[in-house]
């Protein structure tokens, strides 16, 4: 069964915040952290991950996602606070984390002891949209 994400991401603690949807996290955010993309989360530097949901269908998620994307912002910090009080960035917690345990200092994510070596980048995207 695949999985799919609502996510929240913020350029610091109250900062500017970017809404999207995929389903493949890890990949998705590691893709924002190295301005991959060129989009909103590059120009404002929004790439910490600070709130996200998981779902087993794509429409869940994106119907979560344009609910929330209508919520007034303290709504949304609301929301962010109730899990993620200290705005801590969660990318970190993954087990997948291309920058979280890396072998060689050069934070090379084909390093990563976690993944196995795995690069995150190989993995399949959907989508990601979204901004505030």
């Amino acid at each position: 069964m695949k999985t799919y994400y609502l996510y929240i991401l913020a350029s610091k603690k109250n900062g500017t915040l970017y809404t999207g949807v995929t389903n493949n996290l890890v990949k998705r955010v590691y893709e924002h952290k190295e301005n991959l993309v060129p989009d909103f989360t590059r120009k404002y530097n929004v790439h910490h991950l600070i709130y996200y949901e998981e779902f087993s269908d794509i429409y869940g998620a994106i119907a979560r996602e344009n609910q929330i994307k209508k919520w007034k912002r303290q709504w949304k910090i609301n929301l962010i606070e109730k899990m993620n009080p200290d705005w801590k960035d969660l990318y970190y917690n993954f087990d997948c984390c291309p920058s979280a345990t890396v072998v060689e200092s050069n934070s090379n994510p084909e390093h990563c002891h976690s993944c196995e070596g795995r690069n995150p980048k190989s993995k399949n995207l959907d989508s990601a949209t979204g901004a505030e």
